[in-house]
């Protein structure tokens, strides 16, 4: 037994000095504040590139609030940044870069990954390829447009329940189990070479679509493959022509891939934070950038609006959360200034308050992210009312 454990422990460390190394160590403590800056050495990737055309933001330093209020009871700012693994903090009034910070080794020139967040990002991509008439529909059938979906519990779904969580299909979101397929489907593409269209082929349904909002992220996976089949255009490439370069982002970002070389739909999209809140400006804006359009007209406000009863923000017996959600934005229970905010694993936000006029940005490496987001939520409030205008 013995000699079994050291040829086991031996193996492991030699697979730590190939390039399997990195996916290894990516949530381990120690290691994930390098990972997260660096996840073309995980998985394979592709690059969306930057124009010339960069939108400018006016620096103008402005203190953050030291307290905010949460839970009834007053709370340090600088103690939740440290307690939540903060990497960057990026805060926008208007186009107005009023506070930017970072931390374990991070800077401006760091390239966050998303986790979920690039799901917001997927969605603002469907809004842009139903107003060109990619698709046709959001009640159009995903089989339609990926017809290997056929026979599986994607068989048949409308779009719009892809966008709201609400397929149906069985989809164990289990971050800590490690045979969830939230991490078996990761196993299947990266060690095993499948792709992972093929995994969302195999998934089944537990209930009719459209009547309760269940986090599933195979939703924004598949919605990633109708985009390509819709759009004639990688994802990555279809977000580089009509976002990426038209609103003006500084940096070239890049979008993890599958083994197949497909985009990761439902996470590992990188960017660095001030081109994040530049994606947040352009939610702020209506889909604007400096009076020419670039998401469709009334997508902003269909995104983030609760369509269906189950998808209403608070205590609700027909979804998984108290959050509400839209077209893969989070509203807060609570809601206040029309706030919503794109969320991912470890700590990644964007939250944006129009009323306000401000858009916050934070990264981090946080392990104990679930326990953590409704306070994020509080801080950022006191962070719009401190440097926001007033509604």
């Amino acid at each position: 037994m013995a000699l079994v454990s050291l040829l086991l422990y031996g193996g492991y460390r030699y697979l730590l000095t190939t390039d399997w190394g990195p996916a290894f160590t990516l949530f381990a403590d120690g290691h994930r504040t390098e990972h997260f800056q660096a996840m073309d050495r995980v998985f394979p990737s592709v690059p969306v590139q930057a124009g010339a055309d960069v939108r400018e933001l006016v620096f103008d330093a402005r203190p953050l609030p030291a307290r905010y209020i949460f839970a009834g009871e007053e709370r340090e700012t600088e103690a939740f940044l440290v307690r939540t693994e903060t990497t960057g903090l990026v805060v926008l009034r208007a186009d107005t870069l009023v506070h930017e910070a970072y931390g374990s080794g991070w800077s401006e020139a760091s390239p966050a990954t998303s986790w979920s967040v690039a799901k917001s990002v997927v969605s603002a991509l469907v809004g842009i390829a139903l107003a060109e008439g990619g698709i046709e529909s959001l009640d159009d059938p995903v089989t339609r447009y990926v017809p290997e979906l056929a026979g599986s519990g994607y068989d048949e779904v409308p779009i719009r329940h892809l966008l709201t969580m609400s397929s149906g299909v069985d989809f164990d979101e289990g971050y800590t189990s490690s045979f969830s397929d939230i991490n078996w489907i990761f196993v299947r593409s990266m060690a095993l070479g499948e792709p992972m269209l093929s995994y969302y082929a195999g998934l089944e349904r537990i209930r009719e679509p459209g009547v309760y909002n269940e986090y599933a992220s195979s939703d924004t996976g598949v919605l990633a493959h109708v985009l390509a089949r819709a759009t004639g255009m990688s994802p990555a490439r279809y977000l580089e022509s009509r976002i990426w370069r038209p609103a003006g982002m500084e940096s070239d970002a890049f979008w993890n891939t599958d083994r197949s070389g497909d985009e990761i739909g439902f996470c590992c999209l990188n960017a660095v934070l001030r081109d994040w809140a530049r994606f947040g400006l352009l939610y702020l804006e209506d889909g604007m950038r400096e009076g020419r359009r670039i998401l469709p007209e009334g997508w902003v406000a269909r995104s983030v609006e609760p369509e269906a009863p189950h998808l209403e923000p608070g205590p609700n017996p027909d979804s998984h959360w108290t959050f509400g959600y839209g077209y893969k934005w989070w509203i807060p229970e609570g809601r206040e200034d029309g706030e919503f905010t794109a969320i991912g694993v470890y700590g990644q936000y964007i939250y944006v308050n129009p009323a306000r006029g401000v858009v916050v940005v934070k990264t981090g490496t946080d392990p104990r992210f679930d326990d953590h987001d409704h306070e994020a939520v509080a801080l950022f409030r006191a962070i719009a009312r401190e440097v926001g205008r007033e509604p």
